[in-house]
Formats: structure tokens, C-alpha cells, sequence
């Protein structure tokens, strides 16, 4: 069986955002438990807001159209976040507004459809983000994607990260581990039963 492909994703564009940096640690788990994990760094697929009379006119921009061929290539996502006034990202949901429209020949929501996901949010906050990681929950699976029951709420993100990016507080560090690890393992069940 092949290893999973998973798809990462950080919700933030700002070049010391914790949840660039988180997402970079996800791939190193999700490879160390066992999957070929890719980081798409939103800073590098710049993308006007999402706009329907552009797509009639324009198409997908080829920013987006290079970010779906990497979401159709995936098996799964592990999206990094962060919370704003209790949601997620504007630049996360505008790329995922774009990703999800069909081209010609997709069905309605193919890059999305039956993909399993994982998420994480590191808050500098007492909460760790769970407003957030509710709310991307909730549109995950509005547009067909199963997000596993695992997911990482790092609350005082503040103090959570070294001056090389690594995690240092151990819980956090078990806590992407079991994400990692519980997406994994859930892909590979689902490329079993497919076999």
C-alpha cells in the first residue's frame, strides 16, 4: 500500500506566524508517522478574493489552479489556523472558496469529497483556539471533508515555540504527534478498504 498524501495548509500569510511555523512541524510528524505530507504555504498562492463575476470572466487564477492540483493529488489535509475574533482566516477561507470551484469536468466539490482532515490552531490565548478549530470543523465537513476527532488546540502559543520554530512544551508536542498520528492512521484505513 502506498503512504497517505496529505496536503498541508497554515492559515496565515505573516512570516513569523505560529501557524506557519506549526504547519512545517506538521509535515515532519505526519512523514515520521508514516505519510507523504506536502506544505503549501498560502504566502506563495496569492489570490484576489474570491469574486464570481472574475471566474466567469477570468477563470480560476493559476494560483488556485496550482493549489487544486495539489488538494487532487491529496488524500487528506492537515490545516494549521489561526483564530480571528473566533473564526478562521479570511486567507484560508478565500482559498478554499476558490479550490472548491468546479472546472470543467469536475463534479461539484471534487477536490474536497471524501478527503479525511486534521486541525490545528495555536492561540496565544487561554482557549488555544477552539472557537476556530468549531467553526473550521463545521465548514470541512459542509463541504464534504471528514475531520478526525483528534485535532490540536495549543493555547499560550506565545511561549510554545523556540527561536527555531521547534515546539518545547511537551504536551504540545504529544498533542501534534497524536494528530499526526491519528490522521494517518485513518487515511490508511480508508486506502485499505478501497484496495
Amino acid at each position: 500500500m502506498r503512504k497517505p498524501r496529505v496536503l498541508v495548509l497554515a492559515g496565515s500569510t505573516r512570516k513569523d506566524s505560529n501557524h506557519r511555523k506549526l504547519a512545517r512541524l506538521a509535515v515532519e510528524a505526519l512523514d515520521a508517522a508514516g505519510a507523504d505530507a506536502t506544505l503549501a504555504d498560502l504566502h506563495d498562492y496569492p489570490m484576489r478574493m474570491y469574486d464570481g463575476d472574475l471566474e466567469v470572466e477570468q477563470g480560476l487564477p493559476e494560483f488556485a489552479k496550482a493549489l487544486k492540483e495539489l488538494a487532487r493529488n491529496s488524500d487528506g489535509f492537515a490545516i494549521a489556523s489561526p483564530e480571528y475574533n473566533g473564526g478562521y482566516s479570511a486567507v484560508l477561507k478565500n482559498a478554499i472558496d476558490w479550490i472548491s470551484r468546479p472546472e470543467p469536468g469536475d463534479r461539484p466539490l471534487e477536490v474536497f469529497r471524501g478527503r479525511l482532515a486534521a486541525i490545528l490552531c495555536a492561540s496565544p490565548g487561554p482557549g488555544g483556539g477552539r472557537r476556530e478549530l468549531r467553526q473550521l470543523r463545521e465548514l470541512l465537513e459542509g463541504i464534504r471533508v471528514t475531520v478526525i476527532p483528534e485535532e490540536l488546540a495549543m493555547a499560550g502559543a506565545g511561549d510554545g515555540f523556540d527561536a527555531a520554530g521547534r515546539l518545547v512544551r511537551a504536551e504540545d508536542i504529544a498533542g501534534l504527534r497524536a494528530v499526526a498520528d491519528g490522521l494517518v492512521h485513518a487515511l490508511e484505513r480508508k486506502l485499505e478498504s478501497a484496495e
